[in-house]
């Protein structure tokens, strides 16, 4: 098959797994929002999502069709009748299938019972998480609509469907139902806290017995493939019958494994923008900075998990030691989850500390921290990553961060250096970049400093080898494993499950 944008294809092997089947990809987040613009048009943009980054290549190496939740407001004026949108960029052309939701299924589904209830418990933020029935009614009939959705996108009566994470924990169960001859893979994005966290859901039972219903379900680390194993025992009473992480459950086996997550090597967006120089140069000029001025750029969804408050002591800390010559620190940060106050009262709490540091380094002239809290296309992003010194990702927790691997990908000046969190997945991997505790306000500006002033031999000698990890597992890699797994995995004998939720 033709590489995607000059890069690599996927493999003869996942083209004979998936040869003759249909793939669905089910997600929350849409890979193309349409908004409507002041002229009274529209325009498309690309949201800045960790899904998305990972599942638009392969839709555009394999085709298929994706479900997602609509979102824009101009999105209504580009469906046909069935509420399809074909996406056709580059590669293959594939369905985009939007599906409507009512405000109160937004506020219950992804406001209340997603985002106020099952991100803070699965991530270390220390933001305590909140059920509440009526949150948890909307989650499960939201679930309800999607399978629906999928059973009436499905073309055959054993398609590949590969549903994205916590949004759509009770879809295994749910697409069996309606489908018991496909093949039925989840993508837990997020981490799986351990199981003394996660008996705080006083619905854990009902979400661990819905995903049991799957043939794979794939994580982002071991780490959280044996909390998820662990809960998994505990509340449903499946079995683990080999050390490969196989579950038996009513009967049938579930392959549970970790499969990290990763990025197109190279980048779509990244072939798109200039050099790295000339990249450097066009964003000096659009953001006001001076020729000789050092970039520190940190990308991230405006919320807690992403340590950009952390970072901002840090990035205080340094200012107050003095840097020579002038560091600016471009800040990306979408906003996103305004519908809770959680979200909103950080949001203040940002902008209100970046306005410190300006107010109290700043200069005429000179700025130290630049926040963009507005949505950045990709093809933006990249030219960031390009003009960098240093890339900064802070996770206080995360699954993987696919921000890293873009940085690394976009480096082919093999310049530019990346300072991680321990806590981000993405640190299993990529050891070579500079480590932090973002917890140790001391350390992150020591490991700022550290980056700024590495010589370029280190710089290149570190970064030759984390882009060679990125373009062994690249995307495509990813996927070869997790779907040619499922292809496995997928059950001989059509299962029956009956769909029972507490109220």
């Amino acid at each position: 098959m033709a590489p995607v944008d000059g890069g690599r294809s996927i493999s003869d092997r996942l083209e004979r797994e998936l040869a003759g089947r249909q793939l669905i990809v089910v997600s929350n987040r849409e890979p193309r929002v349409h908004e409507t613009t002041p002229e009274g048009g529209s325009v498309v943009r690309r949201p800045v999502s960790g899904v998305v980054t990972a599942l638009d290549p392969v839709l555009r190496a394999v085709g298929g069709t994706w479900i997602a939740v609509a979102s824009g407001s101009a999105d209504r004026a580009h469906v046909d009748a069935g509420d399809r949108v074909r996406v056709h960029e580059a590669g293959r052309a594939y369905t985009l299938r939007r599906l409507w939701l009512t405000r109160a299924e937004r506020r219950g589904h992804y406001d209340g019972f997603s985002n106020a209830g099952l991100w803070p418990l699965c991530h270390l933020a220390f933001t305590a998480p909140r059920f509440r029935r009526g949150d948890w009614t909307q989650y499960a009939e939201v679930n309800r609509r999607f399978a629906d959705a999928v059973a009436a996108e499905a073309e055959v009566d054993d398609p590949i469907v590969f549903i994205q994470d916590y949004h759509l924990a009770l879809l295994p169960r749910l697409v069996r139902e309606r489908l018991p001859r496909a093949t039925i893979v989840l993508f837990w994005h997020i981490p799986w806290p351990n199981h003394s966290r996660f008996e705080c859901c006083p619905y854990g039972a009902a979400i661990v017995e819905a995903m049991l219903a799957a043939d794979l379900l794939g994580f982002q680390t071991g780490t959280h493939v044996e909390h998820f194993l662990d809960s998994a025992q505990a509340l449903s009473g499946a079995v683990a019958v080999d050390e490969a992480g196989t579950l038996v459950f009513d009967g049938s086996p579930v392959a549970v494994g970790a499969f990290p997550i990763s990025v197109e090597f190279p980048g779509r967006w990244t072939q798109g923008v200039e050099a790295p120089l000339a990249a450097r140069h066009r964003v000096q000029r659009e953001l006001g900075i001076g020729p000789d001025t050092r970039i520190v750029l940190s990308v991230d969804r405006l919320d807690y998990t992403k340590g950009i408050e952390e970072r901002l002591a840090a990035i205080r800390r340094l200012l107050a030691r003095g840097c020579e010559p002038d560091v600016v620190f471009v800040q990306v940060a979408p906003p996103t989850r305004t519908g809770l106050d959680a979200y909103r009262e950080f949001g203040a709490r940002v902008r209100a500390q970046v306005a410190a540091v300006n107010g109290r380094f700043g200069r005429p002239g000179y700025q130290p921290v630049v926040l963009l809290d507005r949505h950045v296309e990709p093809e933006d992003v990249h030219r960031f990553y390009r003009a960098a010194d240093v890339c900064h990702v802070n996770s206080l927790d995360d699954g993987m961060n696919l921000v890293a691997k873009e940085f690394v990908a976009a480096r082919d000046d093999e310049r530019g250096v990346l300072v991680l969190s321990r806590f981000a997945g993405a640190a299993r991997e990529l050891d070579r970049a500079i480590l932090v505790n973002p917890y140790d306000v001391d350390a992150g500006a020591d490991a700022i400093d550290a980056a700024l002033s590495m010589p370029l031999d280190e710089q290149a000698a570190r970064m030759r080898a984390l882009r060679l990890h990125v373009r062994r597992h690249d995307v495509f890699a990813w996927a070869e494993r997790i779907l040619t797994a499922a292809a496995g995995a997928g059950r001989e004998t059509p299962r029956v499950v009956a769909t029972v939720f507490p109220g």
